[in-house]
């Protein structure tokens, strides 16, 4: 980890203790990290920080946050980012959104217009494209966990944590990500049936990117959800799987580069 500035803090925002980090100096770009919240430890936010100053939320449930019962589903969560930006005074600003963050992002982008200058999806949950009877994501609990793992990543090495050096702190806050992930996203299944009819809402521009060795949300149901956002691109990464801005950071970064400006 490099010596890049960095600011914790836990705001009280509608009731709730909400752990914000903010890191780097520039103008500011929201982070919405995936329910495993891998990026914040990663190398890849140091880079994205030399060029803006990221705010970093955790959910309520992940992290050190709160969770309070009239928390139930991420249409909850949303409305709790767009406290917080208020409370921030800022708005019409980039967001990128990883997973479970990019569904946190479709959801606050349809509720504000002027809450998001731009758009950056990556692997996102949180919309049911097909039919009544397709799958459109793999069940990530009921699966063998070396299975689901082989769906996440293209190079299993690097899905390897090592939970023995972790401290007590920190395990409890993988188990408090699983937990809040199970709590939030399973019934229904990683989408909020109401959300795809409310994407029209979109202003931002949009870009989606997609790990093409996605085996647990495949790069054709991200076509799918880029064609129901008016003028949203769509682009892949190869050699990587549902983290590619974790696989292959570098080429991450010249795709967020160039769209961010």
């Amino acid at each position: 980890m490099s010596q890049m500035s960095r600011q914790i803090s836990m705001l009280k925002i509608n009731g709730l203790d909400l752990e914000v980090e903010r890191r780097g100096s520039g103008s500011p770009l929201l982070i919405l990290t995936n329910e495993e919240g891998l990026e914040l430890d990663s190398p890849l936010l140091d880079r994205l920080a030399e060029s803006h100053e990221l705010i970093i939320p955790s959910a309520p449930g992940f992290g050190h946050s709160s969770r309070p019962e009239w928390i139930s589903s991420p249409d909850d969560i949303s409305y709790l980012y767009l406290d917080l930006l208020d409370h921030l005074a800022i708005k019409n600003l980039p967001v990128i959104g990883f997973s479970l963050g990019g569904w946190l992002a479709l959801e606050m982008a349809t509720k504000s217009h002027e809450i998001f200058s731009k758009l950056l999806l990556v692997d996102s949950y949180g919309v049911k494209t097909g039919g009544v009877t397709d799958r459109d994501f793999q069940d990530v609990w009921t699966l063998h966990p070396t299975k689901v793992a082989a769906l996440k990543w293209h190079d299993l090495d690097k899905s390897k944590r090592d939970f023995a050096n972790m401290t007590d702190d920190q395990l409890a806050i993988v188990a408090r990500n699983i937990e809040s992930f199970a709590r939030f996203c399973w019934e229904p299944y990683l989408h909020n049936p109401k959300l795809r009819q409310r994407l029209n809402r979109i202003q931002a521009p949009t870009l989606i990117v997609w790990g093409q060795n996605d085996g647990i949300a495949t790069p054709a149901y991200g076509k799918s959800l880029a064609a129901l956002i008016k003028g949203a691109r769509f682009e892949t990464i190869a050699s990587a799987g549902h983290f590619p801005h974790l696989e292959q950071p570098e080429v991450f970064l010249a795709l967020a580069h160039s769209f961010l400006g």
